[in-house]
């Protein structure tokens, strides 16, 4: 029976790994981006990361995309998700603190609901979920305030953060739309390697090789990125894809920043404004209206990998 008291066990612990880890990824971008150049940082953890993850697939019995239509789908949403996205808020996060960034990307799933209009699957947006979606941008400009005076560098930093967003959003409706026969572990590490080889070139191109650092903070966070970010979560939210219901799984896009702000909290000694905790509120508010009136807008592939 597939209720029994070990199944739950393993719901209760996989979702744990998705809230925690998830939502302490931002903590380790935020110290590996104080020593580690952004681009090279990301590519390659992504790198080391997608070969593991092909690793234990290859091991699971799980074969390569065969078909140029699936590496091309890889290919395209490897791009949106990784590079840019993930990208944007590793190099953003060397200005913004953890808690803010996870904060600012807690507005994806009201993204997600947005973009869960196109297409010919797509869902009307009702009142209730135009509601939470305007009050959920709302509070994302609240905390875009500046709490120590205003710094263009750090302004665009956290419109870099906005941004990657919706990129996210956007290359996961068009994976979650494209039908593929890869399995779906596969399909992450592949995404992971080209995500990861396109960063590194780029850091690559652009002299970072000069700032890279083996220093023990930097080892430290790019391991536990690799490791937990990007292998152990992420197999845990593909694990639960198959296992609960999308609206379930969709409540790690409220609960991660909440992690994220205690962690910064502990760890780096972040605070938050007034402002930005009022706007945090209004945030949360917004995408649990988002949740509730749409849950089938958010089962779309998760922000942190």
């Amino acid at each position: 029976m597939k209720h029994d008291p070990p199944w739950r066990w393993k719901v209760i612990i996989a979702f744990a790994a998705v809230y925690i880890i998830w939502g302490s990824t931002y903590l380790a971008i935020r110290v590996g981006v104080q020593h580690l150049p952004p681009a090279l940082f990301a590519g390659v953890r992504f790198v080391i990361a997608g070969i593991l993850l092909a690793l234990y697939a290859r091991h699971r019995g799980q074969n390569f995309p065969k078909q140029i239509h699936e590496w091309r789908t890889i290919a395209i949403s490897a791009f949106f998700m990784l590079v840019a996205a993930n990208g944007l808020v590793v190099w953003g996060e060397q200005w913004v603190p953890s808690n803010q960034a996870a904060l600012i990307v807690a507005t994806t799933a009201l993204w997600l609901a947005g973009f869960g209009v196109l297409g010919p699957q797509g869902h009307r947006l009702g009142a209730r979920t135009i509601l939470g979606l305007a009050i959920g941008f709302f509070g994302a400009a609240m905390l875009l305030l500046p709490d120590r005076g205003f710094t263009l560098k750090h302004f665009w930093a956290q419109v870099g953060i906005l941004a990657a967003c919706p990129l996210w959003a956007a290359g996961s409706m068009y994976a979650k739309h494209c039908q593929l026969t890869t399995p779906p572990l596969m399909i992450a590490a592949m995404q992971s390697l080209v995500a990861g080889i396109i960063l590194s070139a780029f850091g690559i191109a652009d002299g970072e090789t000069a700032r890279w650092s083996w220093s023990v903070e930097a080892m430290a966070a790019l391991l536990y990125l690799i490791v937990f970010g990007s292998c152990f979560a992420y197999a845990a939210y593909i694990w639960l894809l198959h296992e609960v219901s999308p609206a379930a799984l969709g409540t790690y896009a409220y609960i991660n920043p909440l992690v994220a702000v205690v962690l910064g909290w502990l760890v780096l000694d972040e605070t938050l404004s007034a402002e930005q905790m009022t706007g945090t509120v209004v945030i949360l508010i917004g995408v649990l209206i988002v949740s509730i009136a749409r849950p089938k807008a958010l089962a779309a592939p998760s922000q942190r990998t």
